[in-house]
């Protein structure tokens, strides 16, 4: 299993300097988290932006690194708002691998709870997988992409099959 670092409110934190939440250029949510785990996982920083600013090159970008890959199970961090969107580029692309996008409605660094039990659920799922898919991983479901949806109205995600 190989986990990517898109960045996202997942890792965002505070800036004191101008007052914003800004993506990091590194890992250390993630590494935080891992950390707890005795397994050990690969972890890789691919793009570290708002998903907002994630463009057509950064999608192709993470799919040739997992088309690069030794490996056929993936879990990304990915920031809420596009994570859909990028699922479905992937999902077009691979029917060989399993990959799992998992995200954060609020930033580690505000609420390390939410992002861990995310992140913890896309690797436990990751690891007894049973079909090659893309799904993704929020507010305590896993299904494939298509099948649940970001409802900006109530701030969680949501089925929608």
């Amino acid at each position: 299993m190989l986990i990517l670092n898109c960045g996202g409110t997942f890792n965002k934190v505070y800036n004191p300097l101008n007052g914003k939440l800004e993506v990091p250029y590194n890992n250390d949510a993630i590494q935080t988290i891992l950390s707890s785990f005795e397994s050990k996982y690969d972890l890789a920083g691919v793009v570290y932006k708002d998903s907002l600013d994630m463009t057509l090159n950064d999608r192709k970008m993470l799919a040739s690194i997992i088309m690069e890959s030794k490996d056929d199970v993936f879990v990304i961090i990915h920031g809420t708002d596009t994570i859909s969107e990028t699922a479905e580029f992937l999902s077009g692309i691979f029917d060989d691998r399993a990959i799992v996008l998992v995200g954060a409605m609020k930033p580690f660094e505000i609420d390390n709870i939410e992002a861990s039990v995310n992140l913890g659920m896309a690797i436990g799922f990751a690891n007894g997988v049973e079909e090659y898919d893309v799904y993704i991983c929020m507010s305590g479901f896993v299904e494939p992409w298509d099948n649940i949806k970001k409802n900006t109205k109530f701030g969680k995600f949501q089925l929608v099959k």
